[in-house]
Formats: C-alpha cells, structure tokens, sequence
C-alpha cells in the first residue's frame, strides 16, 4: 500500500505550485485537490449532512480552482500525479471539464487524475442550477458524457441531462483511454457507481470501509483500484486498511507554512515506514 496526500489549495496557505514541489521532492505519488466552486452565506446544510456537525473551516471558501492549481503543480513536477480529489462534476459543464481535463493530462506528459464526487452542500448546487436530488444521475452522465469525449474522434452523446451531437474535441488525454476515474463516497450504492464508471473507489476513511473492499473486489470484473481518503497517520489503522486490500491512502495536509506542512510529511513519512517495516530478523 503506498501514500499521497490531499490538500485544499487556499490563498492564504502554501501555493500549488510550491506545496508539488515539496511532496514530490519528499518522496510521494499523488496530491489530490479538493473543491468548492464557493459556500453559501445562508449555511442552511450542515457541514457532512447531518446536524451538530462543527463549524465549517474557513479553508472551504478560500480554495482555489482545482484545476488551475493542477496546471501549476504539474508545471512545477516532472513526476508526481496530480489531480481532484474531489472535482463536483454535477455542477460543471461536460465538455468544458472534458476539455480541462484532456489539455491537463496530455500537457503534463499524462500524469493526471480525475476524482469526482456528488457533493453534499445542497446551496451550492442550487446556485449551479442543480437539484439535489438529481445530483448522482447528473454525475454518472456527466462521466459517460466525457468518456465520449475522450476517447471519440466525433462524439455524440444523448441523455436526461446532457445531450450534444457529433463535436470534435481534441486534444485527447495522454492516458488511454482516458485519465483514471476515482469515485468518491461512502454511500450504500457508491460501489454501483464504481462499477459502472469507476476506475477506483476512493471512499472517505470510516467504519465500514474495510469490510467492503471485499464487497467491490468480488463484484468486479476488472481490475479496480482502492484509495483510502483522510485516514488518521496511525499504523494499525493503516494495516487494517493494507490487509483489506486497499491500494494507497491518501493523508490531507493542513493548509497552513510550510513548517506545518513539512511536520506533517514527517509523521506520515515514519507511520508509513513504520507500517512496512518488517525488520531483519
């Protein structure tokens, strides 16, 4: 099992450009972005959908577009893979994130990644003309429409929300077919969705996660990546996960210097040692 990290891209914390190159240069795979396009003032949804839930971190209305921070990590990287973790593809256009996507993938030399998810703050989709309780059939077009883009010299695409008729859209993503499809939740037919669409699940670390991995592995008929978001750096937290089958996990950073950030790295860069250390003997 291997580590990255996830982070939310804030004005007022370490650049994207700046924060890519330190966790390349410490070692790391993967930095995922998080996103939220704005919050609203009204704050009538509770931050994870249920009440008593604590304040809103302020960092959830200062992020940057994850998709500019991504060309400015790639830009600053020559390895390291990059992407959303998550990207709220129900409210965004197809074809533009289709053509975000595509430049970032084959600009980068291929080293892009494409996590998605629902959402769960239900003003914000409002002001992005989304209901809801559309918002899971509005993804899964959103995906399958890109997915024609993507991979189609001349796409055509015709559904309940989506629906355009032979366009030309190049470039192509570098990665074929198409940049990994990570798809984020936890909910009870989340593992439908990855099955479908998905080239991984990347559920939110919690009870019950472990136990159904084994759940996805059984039902697949492909190989399906596993990645853990948000675990806390403890190793037997981590060897439950690995022994489950997960694939790699990914640790969020705080958004703060880089002192912070470079403390941090080390807690995770021992837990991980830590885990894989089998001694000699």
């Amino acid at each position: 099992m291997d580590a990255g990290v996830a982070y939310f891209p804030t004005d007022d914390g370490l650049g994207p450009a700046e924060i890519a190159r330190l966790v390349e240069g410490r070692g790391h795979r993967w930095l995922l972005w998080a996103e939220h396009t704005h919050i609203p003032a009204s704050r009538e949804t509770a931050w994870g959908g249920y009440e008593g839930a604590p304040p809103l971190p302020r960092k959830y209305a200062r992020t940057y577009d994850p998709f500019v921070a991504s060309a400015y990590a790639l830009a600053a990287t020559r390895h390291l893979r990059v992407g959303t973790g998550i990207a709220l593809v129900a409210q965004r256009d197809p074809i533009v994130t289709a053509k975000q996507v595509a430049s970032l993938d084959h600009l980068s030399g291929g080293r892009f990644e494409l996590g998605i998810g629902a959402g769960w703050n239900r003003e914000e989709m409002a002001n992005h003309g989304v209901d809801p309780r559309t918002r899971m059939r509005r993804m899964r077009e959103h995906v399958l429409a890109m997915k024609e883009i993507w991979t189609r010299h001349e796409a055509s695409f015709d559904g309940e929300f989506v629906s355009f008729e032979r366009i030309w859209s190049d470039p192509k993503p570098l990665q074929r077919p198409h940049p990994p499809v990570l798809v984020g939740g936890n909910g009870p037919t989340v593992l439908d969705r990855v099955l479908e669409y998905g080239d991984a699940w990347m559920p939110n670390h919690g009870s019950g996660v472990a136990a159904r991995i084994g759940e996805l592995r059984e039902r697949a008929d492909r190989p399906i990546e596993v990645v853990i978001m948000g675990p806390t750096p403890e190793p037997s937290l981590l060897e439950k996960y690995e022994q489950a089958g997960a694939d790699r996990v990914l640790f969020w950073l705080s958004s703060g210097r880089r002192s912070i950030l470079e403390a941090e790295l080390d807690r995770i860069e021992q837990v991980m040692f830590e885990l894989h250390d089998v001694g000699l003997g």
